[in-house]
């Protein structure tokens, strides 16, 4: 069970994720890359994001991008948060696809 702290750290670093891919995707155009969920560890040492990316032809190989990148995004989120946390979170990045299982149900049921 998660506790307050860690949903009230999860949810900050939710939206502070999201504002950073708003601005590195708004140069690339076409691309949309939105945090669905963050999950933080109880020590608070792991950050896990779950990315939703559009267009889904493109997820594959844009999640592999931000793996890459994973630290230059975790220090422009550390320089975001330094007031409230004193240390970031290591950042892992997870494909999302819980829209397309929704879908795929979707269509199963119209069957």
């Amino acid at each position: 069970m998660e506790g307050k702290r860690q949903a009230k750290i999860a949810r900050m670093l939710q939206k502070e994720l999201s504002e950073i891919f708003r601005r590195q995707t708004a140069a690339m155009g076409g691309v949309l890359v939105s945090v669905s969920a963050v999950r933080v560890t109880p020590d608070l040492s792991i950050a896990k994001a779950y990315l939703s990316i559009f267009p889904p032809e493109k997820s594959q190989e844009i999640l592999m991008n931000i793996q890459r990148q994973a630290k230059t995004v975790r220090y422009e989120l550390a320089q975001a948060v330094k007031q409230v946390l004193r240390k970031c979170p290591e950042l892992q990045f997870y494909l999302d696809d819980s829209l397309d299982y929704i879908d795929n149900i979707d269509r199963l049921l119209e069957k």
